[in-house]
């Protein structure tokens, strides 16, 4: 399922069928740290993607609750076997 607010984020969270969430940091049309708290208080698990120079936002995003921030440059070099791996693991 895919969203691109905040508001539309949060409608699918309460629904309670969410269990693992990929946030871009860069959006415009939201706060990505903001929507990894969202999704980490409801219980899903959390990662996010940015750029791999902006350590103080991928800090925050960690401190939010995300497990772990890639870096856009390392999905992309890896294809999506990384994400891939990430969403089939259990905690």
């Amino acid at each position: 399922m895919r969203t691109r607010t905040q508001l539309d984020l949060e409608a699918i969270l309460a629904q309670g069928e969410v269990r693992r969430v990929v946030v871009d940091l860069t959006a415009r049309a939201y706060d990505g740290v903001a929507a990894i708290g969202a999704a980490a208080a409801a219980g899903a698990r959390v990662v996010a993607v940015g750029q791999h120079d902006d350590l103080a936002l991928r800090r925050r995003a960690t401190a939010a609750g995300a497990e772990r921030v890639f870096a856009y440059r390392q999905l992309f070099e890896s294809g999506p076997s990384k994400l891939a791996a990430w969403l089939a693991k259990e905690r």
